[in-house]
């Protein structure tokens, strides 16, 4: 009956257009994954400050880390020397839901933001350096924070995401 383009009859070119389409949003979906997965994939990244773990509860905290400079129901406050401290908070059935730790130093025990996050982080002009990344479905996020100057602060947070 009727020839379209090239010469193919409408049914072949709807066909032809169909199995194009289903490629092509396949090809798509698999890209969306793999990012998606890349995004979600923690396994480059630090679970734990001293062998402490969000969803510990606080007494087990206080057992690995000593007695806190500060203590509470809702939080521990750890003094580690004169350039790291530590802040555990912990949820109303007392299990840490957040882990802060800073480091007063440009001094080598101070993590890099690859160590901390798997990946270099680019610094912003004035020096300072931050990133937060999310995994949602691991049930957490993580951030890198780096003051600029001389004698920066640099701030590495475990959170819960609530």
């Amino acid at each position: 009956m009727i020839k379209l383009m090239f010469g193919l009859p409408a049914w072949a070119r709807v066909f032809t257009m169909v199995v194009l389409g289903a490629a092509l949003s396949c090809l798509m979906t698999a890209s969306d994954a793999r990012a998606q997965r890349k995004a979600e994939d923690d396994s480059s990244v630090i679970h734990a400050y001293r062998g402490i773990q969000l969803g510990m509860l606080a007494d087990e905290v206080r057992k690995k880390l000593g007695d806190p400079k500060d203590k509470s129901d809702e939080q521990d406050f750890y003094l580690f020397g004169e350039t790291e401290t530590a802040q555990i908070v912990y949820d109303k059935t007392r299990k840490v839901v957040t882990i802060s730790a800073d480091f007063f130093t440009a001094a080598n025990s101070v993590p890099t933001a690859k160590q901390i996050l798997g990946a270099e982080v680019e610094a912003k002009a004035d020096g300072s350096v931050y990133k937060m990344v999310r995994f949602p479905r691991a049930g957490y996020w993580l951030s890198y924070n780096r003051t600029a100057g001389n004698s920066p602060l640099t701030t590495v947070t475990l959170q819960k995401i609530q």
